[in-house]
């Protein structure tokens, strides 16, 4: 059985990008929060609801986003860096540590 209403994946990404880029990251979450339903492994839908999180100060939220995006992709050089600045954020610089050596050790900026 089929739902009466299936989203398009890609034009909610992109209507949550625009959210986003219009300074309104809490709506881009919402968005984005139904696309990673949809498609949990994500890593474009995911690194804009850890962006969007992360711009809405919902840091424990933008930390569980960017874990999952390192846990997909380990070599994301910019998602390790987003890890660390978001655990510095929350005043836990040694946790951030290891994510800055490793995001150094891959060149991310």
């Amino acid at each position: 059985m089929t739902q009466p209403y299936e989203i398009d994946l890609h034009s909610e990404y992109l209507r949550a990008d625009l959210f986003f880029a219009m300074g309104q990251p809490a709506e881009a979450a919402r968005v984005l929060e139904a696309v990673l339903a949809a498609e949990p492994e994500n890593q474009a839908a995911l690194e804009l609801l850890a962006r969007s999180y992360f711009g809405s100060a919902q840091l424990s939220r933008a930390e569980e986003a960017l874990a999952r995006l390192v846990e997909l992709a380990p070599a994301n050089g910019w998602a390790r860096r987003a890890l660390a600045r978001t655990l510095e954020r929350q005043n836990r610089g040694a946790d951030a540590a290891v994510h800055h050596r490793v995001a150094d050790a891959l060149g991310a900026a």
